[in-house]
């Protein structure tokens, strides 16, 4: 059984046990105790450990009470004495939304400011606000805290991670503490490893925290993701590796991933449009790409959403013009002509290629994966949801629980883009047997 806090035996007490024991607290007591989070309301794994540590990484599934650590800490660490901490968020949305609130829930005496965020304590303590797809930001200040949250999504996790080593240079200590899902990137493989500077490691999956979540979550996922690949690592925190047979592998994408790609000299839009429009429907796969005079391939966004066809088209269409892309490329075996009609309608102008799956997912995707292993291809940045699916195509087939849509859409962008590597299945119909009983022919 996963390490309880008090509040978490407490309330599996009976009723009878439970007055019993609150009766012997005063209001104030009482109160106060409900604010008590070292001694009270965290689970030991959510208290930073003794000792000069560099880094804290607390590896957690979701769920686990990650942001609740987090915000905690930096509040012990202001009241310990630091005067200038870095929260570092994977976007300014989180920042604003997620991580600055929660400092506010616990500290109702900070004073908050956006644009740029600045959190505020009545010490002269000061927090700044950044985020994983600015990392230049961090150039130039220079602190004696630092909360890193969900840095294994960051776009650019391992250019935001040296800016900011190069300002933990505040007070005999800096420590940087960093709360995250795992994927295994090689950031998060070189901080456990030790490779990072000296490293305290916390791991706790979703259900250790099942007594605060709600319970329809909690049998949702379980039945949903128990024992899969992507419950390992997004509950149960495992960071994983490479599946036997993988078309791709994480170590050449991380090999040749790039902060920003060169002049192209053709860029597409790739569309892989989900046959549903439901909660509960695949993502649509939108992704960008390009190809440099070099023959090298960039892999430059990821814009997947769910959604109705008209919002998946505007998000396409967005991707087209953010890039300045000449055409999108759009599957239609699902759709046929409403997919290019879908897109026409809100961009009359675009030009729109349309492709149709002949083969299984995994036959299209293994030679644009032969492309990664020669070095061909870079992604700009990380791009976590798609890389993960990418690492799940194996020889056998794609071995994830849902839909590979990003994937797909890689696919089809890659395919279009390097068309001498994709061969071409002949039709079996048009095909005659030789007559000296040899191979197939023409």
């Amino acid at each position: 059984m996963a390490s309880q806090s008090v509040a978490q035996q407490l309330a599996r007490l009976s009723p009878e046990d439970r007055a019993q024991a609150l009766s012997l607290l005063s209001d104030e007591e009482a109160e106060t105790l409900l604010r008590d989070w070292r001694g009270f309301l965290a689970r030991p794994e959510q208290i930073a450990p003794d000792g000069l540590w560099d880094i804290w990484l607390v590896l957690a599934g979701r769920g686990f009470g990650k942001t609740e650590a987090g915000a905690n800490w930096v509040v012990e660490k202001e009241q310990e004495g630091a005067r200038s901490i870095a929260l570092i968020a994977e976007t300014q949305k989180d920042l604003e939304e997620v991580m600055v609130p929660r400092i506010q829930k616990i500290c109702p005496e900070v004073s908050v400011r956006f644009k740029p965020v600045r959190v505020t304590w009545p010490s002269g303590a000061l927090a700044l606000g950044y985020n994983g797809t600015q990392p230049n930001q961090l150039r130039g200040p220079e602190f004696d805290a630092a909360w890193v949250d969900e840095l294994a999504k960051y776009r650019y996790a391992r250019e935001t991670w040296d800016m900011l080593q190069f300002g933990m240079r505040r007070g005999d200590h800096p420590q940087t503490m960093v709360t995250t899902t795992p994927r295994p990137i090689e950031l998060i493989k070189a901080i456990v490893a030790g490779k990072e500077g000296k490293v305290e490691i916390s791991r706790g999956s979703t259900m250790d925290n099942a007594a605060n979540l709600a319970g329809s979550f909690i049998r949702k996922v379980h039945a949903r993701y128990a024992g899969t690949r992507l419950g390992r690592q997004e509950l149960s925190a495992e960071i994983l590796g490479d599946l036997p047979g993988a078309l791709w592998s994480q170590a050449d994408v991380d090999t040749y991933r790039v902060r920003s790609a060169p002049e192209l000299r053709r860029v597409l839009v790739a569309v892989d449009p989900a046959v549903t429009n439901t909660d509960e429907s695949d993502k649509h796969g939108i992704v960008a790409a390009g190809i440099s005079e070099d023959q090298t391939g960039y892999i430059l966004d990821d814009a997947s959403q769910q959604g109705s066809p008209f919002e998946w088209a505007k998000a396409a269409i967005a991707l087209y013009h953010k890039h300045n892309a000449d055409a999108i490329v759009a599957e239609v075996n699902n759709g046929g002509d409403m997919v290019a009609h879908t897109i026409r309608t809100v961009a009359p102008n675009i030009n729109v290629i349309e492709v149709r799956a002949s083969r299984g997912k995994h036959i299209r995707a293994e030679p644009v994966a032969a492309l990664y292993a020669q070095g061909r291809v870079r992604h700009v940045g990380q791009l976590p949801e798609l890389e993960t699916q990418m690492m799940q195509f194996t020889s056998e087939g794609y071995q994830g629980d849902d839909s590979p849509d990003r994937a797909d859409a890689l696919v089809w962008a890659l395919t279009e883009l390097f068309p001498d590597m994709v061969s071409t299945v002949p039709d079996a119909s048009n095909l005659q047997l030789s007559p000296s009983g040899g191979s197939w022919m023409k």
